[in-house]
């Protein structure tokens, strides 16, 4: 028995013109965004992936697989060197993911038609270490949380500068309900509520992202944020000035004045230092872990254990990566603890009952 010799049908694939690269990356990626959602990888999940790839290869100026590990060296060393550990974990995670696609699938292609033998830049020496849950922020329990807004509340009458102790007691709480940035909240205007936005009226939070690029979002007044900010608006918010009602007057304003004689804004490191006073005060054990950003991670667990679905709760915090929001909601989540009752369930009535 004689072997026959083994033809490759398919034509052959040269790429000599710019357009015949850029539609060549296109039809990688697209088929990369198929295999993925075939495997049941969520559109979230998928939608940041193109993203982290878009980002490199827009910032490499080539197609990724020229990559040497050199060049990933500089995009996570120097151009990426201000961003959070856990965000340069995620996106070498979805880099390592697409570089394994391209690797499984096209390496003999890619090879043919560029030249190019196409391996991940990433390696033990350049990959971002830790994980995103290393960074996980465990809030306190709910009880703990009112005990502190109840105690900082009840001193407002005794303080002896009661505006300051309101307005940062106001700012915090809020960040409690629906989980704001610290940052979005010295930013806010009282003109940025919009009182009559659907169901409950919204809050345009307004904050900057990489290189200064503004990021707006309107997020509504639920879990009783509503009632706090009429309470705030109507009420306190008078006592710094009258220009309440003036465009651009801010929301959480400082004791300074500008030469108008309207009050200037509260800055976020004055409402970081009131939170951690108070909680030193009213909530010793937790000095040193609850911060204005663990009040973000108190926010989404408390509405995902109300039954709010994750993808909402990313919206509510203006999250990028639905990632990021499962680790905000990890300690809610009770799908082992669920798994493991109805294991045992399985299990009694398997062997009826029997010890």
């Amino acid at each position: 028995m004689s072997l026959a010799v083994v033809r490759d049908m398919r034509p052959e694939l040269r790429l000599s013109t710019p357009e015949e690269v850029a539609d060549f990356e296109q039809d990688l990626l697209s088929e990369f965004v198929l295999a993925r959602a075939s495997a049941g990888t969520g559109d979230g999940t998928i939608s940041g992936d193109v993203y982290v790839i878009v980002e490199v290869r827009s910032w490499f100026g080539r197609p990724l697989w020229e990559m040497e590990p050199r060049d990933l060296d500089r995009f996570f060393g120097e151009h990426q060197k201000g961003l959070e550990n856990a965000t340069k974990v995620r996106k070498a995670q979805s880099l390592s993911v697409y570089f394994e696609f391209l690797e499984l699938r096209h390496k003999p292609a890619i090879h043919a038609a560029t030249g190019y033998v196409v391996e991940s830049p990433l390696d033990e020496i350049n990959r971002p270490r830790g994980s995103a849950l290393s960074r996980l922020r465990i809030p306190p329990p709910a009880r703990q949380i009112d005990h502190l807004f109840t105690s900082w509340r009840d001193e407002i009458p005794k303080a002896r500068k009661p505006l300051p102790v309101v307005r940062s007691y106001t700012a915090m709480r809020l960040a409690s309900l629906i989980g704001p940035r610290v940052s979005e909240l010295t930013l806010a205007n009282v003109d940025d509520i919009h009182w009559d936005l659907g169901q409950f009226g919204k809050i345009l939070l307004k904050g900057k992202g990489k290189r200064g690029k503004k990021k707006e979002r309107l997020v509504p007044l639920i879990n009783g944020s509503r009632q706090l900010l009429e309470w705030w608006v109507d009420g306190p918010r008078w006592e710094y000035d009258n220009r309440v009602n003036e465009p651009g007057a801010p929301l959480f304003p400082s004791e300074r004045r500008a030469a108008d004689g309207s009050s200037l804004r509260a800055d976020t490191d004055t409402l970081r230092l009131h939170l951690k006073q108070k909680v030193a005060l009213y909530l010793p054990s937790q000095a040193g872990n609850l911060t204005p950003h663990t009040m973000r991670h108190f926010a989404a667990s408390e509405l995902y254990r109300q039954g709010v679905d994750v993808v909402a709760i990313q919206e509510l915090l203006g999250h990028k990566w639905i990632s990021t929001t499962m680790i905000y909601v990890h300690v809610n989540q009770t799908h082992i603890e669920d798994a493991w009752v109805r294991a045992g369930q399985r299990a009694h009535t398997r062997f009826g009952g029997t010890s």
